[in-house]
């Protein structure tokens, strides 16, 4: 096992269909390593090249980087064929990514129920176990594929093609890509989508932004959630922003509340402007 990120080499991921209650199963297993220079590899296997995956195991922690090129770029050309899938059914696509109890699922839930006579919204679930938050999303009425990670601690290019194989969304569409609850690795894997969204919330400290910088860097919005409790707890806003920005000049930033309401109108517009933009081909920042 990764003593980094926790993904192990037998970790088994599987999508699953809650309209059909179907379960597909992905036999390939991956295996990544974090290098002491931050280099990222990751590699898969399955049983029958469990030899093969060994030497290469070896070789790895043998310094030998050579795979390391050739994993991230079948990673990002899974990710573009993904991207030109999005754009061919003029779907806009959003990789949702925080840390566990940030409040992605809640805030998918509000957005979806308040915006579901504006946009079709199709939701991709990632967990490493349970469908829990799938089911909260089905219950909103929209489709939802649950991917189930097993060890593994992201989502990655190649399982947001075989859910998007399951979950079929309809041209003109908007796709929600919750990721898995963690602030490192999500943020280091193309899936192929418009933007990169992290969400943070105001229980979580200030100073995430420059604690984790990469993925305050690779996100295009910053969504700093439960600003109801701000009373509650001791948590600078100015200062975060103030780091968000040090980190990633160009990110933007809305403050929310998904249990009151508050400052979600800005979210919604900024949400509802980009998917008109999709036709237009204005889909930059």
């Amino acid at each position: 096992m990764c003593v980094t990120c926790g993904c192990s080499d037998d970790g088994e991921s599987k999508i699953t269909n809650l309209e059909v209650s179907e379960t597909e199963h992905n036999h390939h297993h991956t295996h990544t390593h974090t290098l002491a220079d931050g280099t990222v590899i990751t590699h898969s296997h399955s049983h029958d090249t469990h030899t093969e995956a060994s030497q290469i195991h070896a070789k790895i922690h043998g310094t030998t980087i050579s795979l390391e090129q050739d994993i991230l770029a079948k990673n990002n050309l899974i990710a573009a064929q993904n991207r030109g899938w999005f754009k061919g059914r003029n779907i806009l696509a959003l990789n949702l990514m925080s840390s566990p109890g940030a409040g992605k699922t809640t805030l998918l839930t509000r957005t979806i129920n308040d915006l579901k006579h504006q946009l079709s919204i199709s939701v991709i679930e990632g967990d490493q176990e349970t469908t829990n938050d799938a089911q909260k999303i089905q219950e909103t009425g929209c489709k939802v594929i649950q991917i189930n990670t097993g060890t593994g601690c992201h989502l990655d290019a190649s399982m947001i093609d075989r859910g998007l194989q399951q979950l079929n969304p309809p041209l003109n569409s908007v796709v929600m890509i919750e990721n898995v609850g963690n602030l490192v690795c999500p943020a280091l894997f193309d899936l192929g989508e418009f933007a990169k969204v992290v969400i943070l919330s105001v229980t979580e400290g200030e100073d995430k932004p420059i604690k984790y910088p990469h993925m305050f860097r690779a996100s295009d919005i910053m969504i700093l959630t439960k600003i109801d409790l701000l009373p509650y707890v001791e948590f600078d806003v100015q200062k975060c922003i103030k780091y968000a920005k040090q980190v990633n000049p160009k990110v933007q930033i809305f403050q929310i509340s998904a249990t009151t309401g508050a400052g979600l109108d800005n979210w919604y517009k900024w949400l509802t402007e980009k998917f008109a933009n999709l036709s237009t081909g204005a889909t930059h920042f």
